[in-house]
């Protein structure tokens, strides 16, 4: 398809292509606002551009706007695709671009275009009686845009300012093949099916009250997935030679400054006064691993150590990017900082790395790797950051692990590697990070004495696995369906009594599968065995043990599997040992 690129030039695309795709979309968002100023002249059209997987356009409408008019819109969408209306580039100077604005009585517009410097040149797209102020890019024609379609409406403030007006989002998809676009929506299906705040709900995992949004509140079964990931970590980093060190919640003003926290990350710290003097309450954990390092004397046959955290850090997020688990106000850090030296650096990079790798294998989890190289807003000079980067494009390198290089990404104070798991349904979630740091051992003036009788200054990695095991966990929600594998599942085995005659009986079993480990209880209700099972299928129970006359007189149980069905009835020692030959049973 051709293309015409923000430069007026004209290329040969296809949809594959990130640049194809944009335009693709963008177009698409065009046609979706001609259909509703055609359909509502009065609207107000603010912007409209093309995002990961579709598009979006914000709108003025002068009533109360719902999902129920997209069949309407679509339908007059498919007319200007049938028009093939050439979309046509042309460049108006800032008189004759507020005339046309103010004349379409479109003050978003207006706003862009005074903002806008003097000189700046005002590129306008049309298709048919629809001008766009707009720089591209573009498809040529509108008969390219085959499949499309209107998938959900939230609100936006304008310029993203809580002060501005709140407008109408309607996002939407669009695919050159039909059957491209069914399958995403199919996908779409599945993700709405597998949404952990649904799930979360029906599994009683968790929950968030109106009184603290973004501030996830544990139910028992979550503590126990919870608790079950911070187990793992714990034993895998024992191994692994980390010490496990807990730093306040809660530090004053100095210390973010010599962090730099205070001058790069102020607007997401939450903040007070005591005794005079500012606190902050941590958003990360690192400075507080600093002053642990500092705390006594380091020589090098002391390094590297390897500092492991499972901190609680708060960060304020805007109420409207606030998710589920997965955007929220405060949340468990795995965090671990290494000291080292620099001949330490690539050994203990690929350690870091084969250890995530680990995890994410656990976890049925298959990853990409990125390079996040120096962002505008850093510290440090060009010779540490160039070979702060080299330390980790060499580690990457020799574990012939395959990456992409993310310009411009990297923390404040040095570069990173960052890991983007696939989940069981094709999306991807960024959670591990491996962060090379020369800066804040000099700014905090950390050292160790070298084997020459001299002070050194160590080089400090920061690192991830989970990431945030709040997020973690709602991404295994969504990974699994909440069919959780048997060692992470909070509730492994549910004894169903066919009537109150069995409880005794299930009581015994309950004891004999505790006393092996195992996670049970008992569904003691006067109810038909029938709902029962029913409801422990819904609740996506690994096991479900069926205890009636015939297997108290057999000194047996009724085996019912969630992913296998029916086993029949079998001893209960019988049943025990095939599920502790599944080595994911126990940690």
């Amino acid at each position: 398809m051709k293309i015409c690129e923000k430069d007026g030039s004209i290329v040969e695309l296809q949809f594959e292509d990130e640049k194809g795709r944009e335009a693709f979309r963008h177009t698409t968002a065009h046609i979706l606002a001609q259909a509703v100023k055609r359909l509502w002249p009065t609207t107000k059209c603010a912007i409209g551009p093309a995002i990961k997987d579709g598009f979006y356009y914000d709108f003025e409408f002068d009533f109360d706007f719902s999902e129920e008019r997209f069949p309407e819109i679509e339908a007059e969408m498919k007319k200007i695709v049938k028009e093939n209306l050439p979309l046509r580039r042309s460049i108006k100077n800032r008189e004759e671009a507020i005339a046309i604005m103010e004349a379409k009585a479109e003050p978003y517009k207006l706003e862009l275009i005074r903002d806008l410097p003097e000189d700046a040149e005002l590129v306008f797209f049309e298709q048919g009686e629809y001008l766009e102020l707009c720089a591209g890019p573009h498809v040529s024609y509108t008969s390219a845009i085959r499949a499309f379609k209107l998938t959900s409406t939230a609100g936006a403030y304008w310029r993203g300012n809580e002060k501005n007006k709140m407008l109408t989002r309607i996002y939407g998809t669009s695919f050159p093949k039909k059957e491209e676009l069914e399958q995403y929506l199919n996908q779409i299906e599945e993700a709405k099916r597998r949404d952990h705040r649904k799930l979360g709900k029906e599994l009683e995992l968790f929950t968030i009250m109106e009184e603290g949004p973004g501030f996830p509140f544990f139910l028992p079964k979550g503590m126990v997935l919870k608790n079950l990931l911070i187990d793992y970590w714990r034993k895998l980093h024992t191994r692994e030679g980390y010490v496990e060190i807990s730093t306040p919640m809660m530090l004053n003003r100095f210390l973010w400054e010599t962090s730099g926290h205070w001058d790069h990350y102020r607007e997401n710290m939450y903040t007070t006064v005591i005794d005079e003097t500012d606190f902050a309450i941590k958003p990360m954990n690192c400075p507080g691993g600093m002053l642990v390092y500092k705390n006594k004397p380091h020589s090098y046959r002391d390094l590297p150590i390897r500092m492991g955290e499972l901190g609680l850090v708060h960060r304020h997020e805007k109420s409207g990017q606030l998710h589920g688990l997965m955007r929220v106000r405060c949340f468990t850090q795995d965090d671990a900082h290494i000291f080292m030296t620099r001949e330490q650096i690539p050994s203990e990079i690929k350690g870091v790395i084969r250890l995530i790798d680990e995890v994410y294998s656990k976890f049925g989890f298959s990853y990409h790797v990125e390079l996040s190289t120096r962002p505008e807003n850093s510290i440090g000079s060009d010779a540490d950051w160039e070979l702060a980067t080299e330390g980790l494009r060499n580690a990457l390198d020799e574990l012939e692990l395959p990456y992409v290089v993310n310009e411009g990404d990297g923390a404040f104070y040095g570069p990173k590697i960052d890991f983007h798991l696939e989940d069981s349904i094709g999306r991807t979630w960024q959670c591990g990070t491996i962060q090379l740091d020369f800066q804040l051992p000099a700014r905090f003036r950390a050292e160790y004495m070298g084997a020459d009788g001299e002070k050194h200054q160590p080089i400090m990695i920061h690192r991830v696995v989970f990431g945030s095991i709040e997020r973690f966990i709602g991404i295994l929600i969504e990974h699994y369906a909440g069919k959780f594998p048997l060692w992470l599942a909070p509730m492994q085995v549910k004894i169903l009594p066919i009537s109150d005659k069995y409880l005794d009986y299930a009581k015994a079993v309950e004891e004999k599968l505790r006393a092996e480990g195992m996670r049970t209880e008992i569904d003691g209700r006067a109810e038909k065995i029938g709902l029962k099972i029913r409801e422990a299928q819904l609740q996506k129970v690994p096991y479900m043990l069926i205890v009636g006359e015939q297997e108290v007189t057999g000194n047996t149980v009724s085996v019912r599997s969630r992913d296998e069905g029916d086993l029949g009835t079998m001893e209960l020692e019988r049943f025990i040992q095939p599920v502790f030959q599944h080595r994911e049973f126990l940690l």
